[in-house]
């Protein structure tokens, strides 16, 4: 497959994800910048390789080959992304455009041992699960921060948002993987939080809160 072939795959994977299966050009063509024209191309090299089902009008969904090869390059991607973090002290907001260029390595043996040398990790720096090397992606317990309940003892354990804007703003928020924080009061106007970190109060957004997933202690 070629890397624009792969980047099809893992976008309509997410997009499945959101949309039971079956996914739109259009909807395609958004997250690609794309004119639908071109996606429609793309989506039938796929479905030639056996890669999607595509039915005009209809939308596109992956065939079981098509998800395997999905899940190998998110596997991949995550893989880098916790290297680049833990061995090479890159930040948490720096390493997905880098991961996006080595996800591409065909060599199934380097991943492998890749896997090994991390200590076969379950999430990428980000919170996000680690598919193994059969394909198996781990399940995580985990809820919106928007969605927690007042005066519990929390843990953030991943993002919704991981683009580096945001981050970069969590990290001036001092919020960051394993922090420990709680509700402590929520705004009825605009369901934005007040949350206690460090003995710190701090206020959030609803989108943010809504960006953030973590888990009770």
């Amino acid at each position: 497959m070629t890397h624009s072939e792969e980047n099809y795959l893992k976008i309509i994977y997410h997009l499945s994800l959101k949309s039971e299966a079956v996914v739109s050009t259009n909807a395609i063509a958004n997250v690609m910048d794309s004119k639908p024209s071109s996606v429609t191309d793309m989506v039938q090299k796929l479905a030639e390789k056996d890669l999607v089902s595509y039915k005009k009008y209809q939308g596109v969904s992956l065939t079981e080959q098509g998800r395997n090869a999905a899940i190998n390059i998110i596997r991949k991607h995550r893989l880098w992304e916790v290297f680049l973090v833990e061995k090479l002290h890159f930040s948490w907001d720096e390493v997905h455009d880098i991961a996006e260029q080595l996800e591409h390595i065909k060599s199934e043996q380097l991943i492998n041992r890749l896997d090994k040398f991390l200590n076969f990790p379950t999430e990428d720096p980000h919170g996000d699960p680690i598919p193994n090397k059969n394909g198996i992606i781990p399940k995580l317990t985990r809820q919106l921060l928007a969605d927690a309940p007042l005066n519990e003892k929390l843990i953030c354990v991943g993002v919704k948002d991981s683009s580096s804007s945001f981050l970069q703003y969590l990290d001036k928020q001092k919020i960051s993987l394993g922090t420990a924080l709680q509700i402590i009061e929520k705004e009825a106007f605009d369901n934005s939080l007040k949350i206690l970190i460090d003995q710190e109060k701090i206020t959030v957004s609803h989108i943010v809160a809504n960006n953030i997933f973590v888990k009770q202690l």
